[in-house]
């Protein structure tokens, strides 16, 4: 029988090599209920198109998480840069684990605009029950009483500083915000805490990922006694975006909405847009399988959606239920029909969700509206990494922090939100 580390490094070669059906067949149930090899392929894709093919494999490490679990690291060199396979192995050689991560990097350090001596932070657990998960409160020094905001992260099992490699996007938020006067609460997402439960629940919808735990993160934040209970905000970054609508719509006591790189375009239509231009940055037959694998999953989802329609012929394993959910929300209408003030922000150089497919349909829905800020931070990739040239998926992995201006602007438009703020049509 193989070990954990040449299960490890077969895995690897059938990545390389396209072979991803045969990774699946190595999958332990609870894995093959979240991952399935369309996904992986699109992550494997993903990942390639910033760093180049696969040139050689470093030495692999092991750690014995239990006595019948290895975690196996496989170093994956490529032609411009690197990243790490990680593996969990258990003594039948199934793989229990599997992610694509950057290679070992130094500890996040704050951003130059967070002042860590002019709040505190205290731990807090959202939501009630199974299903409960971890949140941190960031509540600025002083009397108070202080705007508060509730962070959302994106799409996928997100803890709750949004950590992605080097980067922890929704910390540089919080502690950005809390140095100029907001309290923020920020958690860990039911995708991140309970992913094996998410994975074998065949009625998970988007609602069910955001929705109980923002309003509960809410509620929570207004009983903070320094947070004015009447200036809670919701403000999410991504999918978190989309859904921000939404969580407003279920608690009226929100005070307004921040969008942060929301996606309008339905999400089926905008991973084929997404893969396409991975698949361009690294062209092949690998590219040209995942690129034609999730054009037939959209079309499904577009034309033949239904309650019994398989995980497989849907886009990134998750169930019908979730694509049901999805194509009965409309965020822009959603959006349009709450009586609260909105913040709109993007990034120029975005290139997964745009000024020209997300971000006109926010414009045309909601245009009109005096209450609406729209802002595009031009420099600014899909984090709000600020850099020049196209954003590629290799940007996301060195260290970096959220662009000050994008703190200054979230401040800045908090601190007037109970006034009408009005689109400048002048300001990009």
């Amino acid at each position: 029988m193989q070990t954990a580390q040449e299960t490890a490094l077969l895995v690897v070669e059938w990545a390389r090599d396209g072979r991803f059906e045969e990774i699946a067949a190595l999958f332990a149930p609870p894995l093959r209920a979240a991952l399935s090899a369309q996904t992986l392929r699109a992550a494997w894709l993903a990942e390639t198109a910033g760093t180049g093919s696969v040139t050689d494999l470093g030495e692999p490490s092991c750690e014995t998480l239990r006595p019948d679990l290895i975690r196996v690291s496989v170093p994956v060199i490529c032609e411009r840069g690197e990243f790490t396979a990680v593996m969990s192995v258990d003594s039948a050689g199934l793989l229990n684990g599997l992610r694509l991560a950057p290679p070992a990097c130094e500890p996040w350090a704050p951003p130059s605009y967070a002042l860590p001596d002019a709040f505190e932070e205290h731990d807090v657990t959202v939501g009630a029950g199974a299903l409960a998960v971890s949140g941190t409160v960031t509540v600025p020094r002083g009397d108070g009483p202080w705007p508060g905001v509730v962070l959302l992260s994106g799409g996928g099992p997100f803890d709750r500083d949004a950590t992605s490699g080097p980067n922890k996007p929704l910390k540089d938020i919080a502690w950005g915000l809390a140095s100029r006067g907001v309290a923020v609460l920020r958690h860990d997402k039911v995708t991140f805490t309970h992913a094996a439960e998410v994975a074998a629940a065949d009625d998970f919808t988007m609602t069910r990922e955001y929705v109980p735990h923002a309003v509960a993160a809410v509620r929570l934040l207004q009983e903070e006694p320094r947070v004015d209970s009447a200036r809670v905000f919701v403000a999410g970054h991504s999918m978190g975006g989309k859904v921000a609508p939404r969580v407003a719509e279920a608690e009226p006591s929100v005070a307004g909405v921040v969008i942060l790189a929301g996606d309008a375009e339905p999400m089926h239509r905008a991973a084929v847009r997404v893969v396409g231009h991975l698949a361009a940055l690294a062209p092949g037959p690998h590219s040209e399988a995942a690129l034609a694998e999730i054009t037939r999953q959209a079309a499904v989802v577009e034309t033949s959606l239904s309650t019994g329609t398989p995980r497989a012929d849907l886009p990134f394993g998750l169930p019908a239920s979730y694509w049901l959910d999805l194509s009965s929300y409309d965020p822009v209408a959603t959006a349009a029909g709450l009586d609260k003030p909105l913040l709109i922000l993007q990034g120029g150089r975005d290139y997964q969700v745009t000024v020209a497919d997300d971000l006109s349909l926010w414009r045309e829905g909601l245009a009109g509206r005096p209450d609406v800020t729209i802002r595009i931070h031009e420099a600014d990739d899909h984090l709000f990494f600020p850099g020049t040239g196209p954003s590629t998926p290799a940007g996301y992995a060195a260290p970096q922090h959220v662009d000050a201006a994008v703190i200054a602007d979230v401040a800045a438009w908090l601190e007037g939100a109970t006034h009408s703020a009005v689109d400048d049509p002048d300001r990009p």
